[in-house]
């Protein structure tokens, strides 16, 4: 599913088409993705200007004079900006038609997206309220996640995969920044330094902060506003290649399942 840098991509890719610009009118196709859209979008948002594009975790906010509408890619979803005369195809289920002649369309195979209204505060949504700290913003720090963890005897990944405790941090992330800070997937919490706390925390906003630069990781479903794929994905270290050599020392990487998910390490460079 598109992971963070997906949805940062997404949200960088659309902005500049789509803020101070007014929306003219919503097209829904399919009311029922994960959750039903709303009925009432185009009266709310018929004649509101577009004032900011954000992201939360791996929600895009889309705000308004009056509120905000929530987006969520889902597993296979994605974002196009095209002109308004474009016509939808099968997948395509929700369009905001924008008064400078183009309209922004969700696409979602799956249907585990979501359009949701925010109204003026979408920080209390309910699915926003409990999230944990952005893991590029200072709040996230070694500190932080020393002292959450640091007592626990879950493994290490599935901590930092928990969104009450940092958000974004997908599969394919966690297992590239485990693998630069030379942490085993199954290291129990309570087993690591707080030093090698503050390693990991690095190298969690090194990965990030690559993969938003390069375009996002390149998945079968996902691609770029533009209609371009990420790239990330041509540099991943560990994640998908189970049996090839590890950049560092050549031994084959390793694959099992933590907490239900596949994980990719190096068993002689991971400890």
């Amino acid at each position: 599913m598109p992971e963070l840098p997906e949805v940062e991509t997404s949200c960088r890719g659309i902005a500049p088409h789509l803020v101070g610009q007014i929306i003219s009118g919503v097209t829904i196709r399919q009311p029922k993705l994960r959750w039903p859209i709303p009925s009432d979008l185009p009266e709310l948002l018929s004649g509101q200007k577009i004032t900011s594009i954000t992201r939360r975790a791996k929600y895009l906010f889309i705000t308004t004079d009056i509120g905000t509408l929530i987006l969520h890619l889902g597993m296979s979803g994605s974002l196009r900006v095209l002109d308004a005369e474009t016509p939808a195809e099968k997948h395509d289920h929700f369009d905001l038609l924008i008064g400078n002649g183009k309209r922004l369309r969700l696409r979602d195979p799956r249907r585990f997206g979501a359009v949701l209204w925010g109204g003026p505060h979408p920080e209390r949504h309910p699915l926003i309220a409990h999230l944990g700290p952005e893991p590029l913003d200072e709040a996230f720090s070694g500190e932080l996640l020393y002292q959450v963890g640091h007592t626990r005897r879950l493994p290490i990944k599935n901590l930092i995969m928990d969104a009450k405790v940092v958000v974004g941090v997908g599969n394919i992330y966690a297992s590239e920044s485990l693998f630069l800070a030379g942490i085993h997937p199954n290291r129990a919490c309570h087993r690591l330094s707080k030093a090698r706390y503050l390693q990991l925390t690095n190298t969690i906003k090194q990965v990030l902060t690559k993969a938003i630069e390069l375009g996002g990781t390149t998945l079968k479903d996902f691609q770029q506003s533009d209609g371009k794929p990420g790239y990330f994905a041509q540099q991943l270290n560990v994640y998908g290649r189970t049996g090839e050599a590890c950049p560092i020392c050549d031994n084959p990487i390793s694959q099992c399942k933590i907490g239900q998910r596949s994980s990719f390490f190096c068993g002689h460079c991971q400890r």
